[in-house]
Parts: structure tokens; C-alpha cells; sequence
């Protein structure tokens, strides 16, 4: 029975951060714009450090690990 004791006055701890957190949330324009990243995922636009082509030298110093592993066996 001594343990409503804590109980209790730690739920109404916890209830008092998360009403703060849901007003500093709302303060922030943290709800303003509910649509736009469900809707981002469509999008098939790739970002262009993706599409980038690797270069020669990054390459030439991958197939250098490969030849060096080969190398070992």
C-alpha cells in the first residue's frame, strides 16, 4: 500500500512533462505541416550525392584492397 505513496505523485510528474512537452511542441510550429512529409515519400526524385558517379580514384584504390586481399590467400 506504500507504494501509491510514490506512485501516484510520479504519474502526475510524468503527465505534468509530457503536457509541457505537447505546449513547447505546439509553440515551436512543431504541427504546422502534417501533409508534407507523408507525401515526400512519393517523391522519386533521388538527391544528387547518390546519383554522383564515383570517381577513378576511389576506384583504383578499391580494386587496390581487392588485389591485396586476393594477394594473401
Amino acid at each position: 500500500m506504500s507504494i501509491i505513496y510514490v506512485l501516484i505523485p510520479l504519474s502526475i510528474v510524468l503527465m505534468l512533462f509530457a503536457i509541457g512537452f505537447f505546449f513547447w511542441a505546439v509553440k515551436n510550429n512543431q504541427f504546422d505541416d502534417l501533409d508534407s512529409p507523408a507525401l515526400d515519400i512519393l517523391d522519386d526524385d533521388q538527391p544528387e550525392a547518390s546519383a554522383k558517379v564515383s570517381s577513378p580514384q576511389s576506384r583504383s584504390h578499391k580494386d587496390n584492397a581487392i588485389g591485396r586481399l586476393d594477394d594473401q590467400d
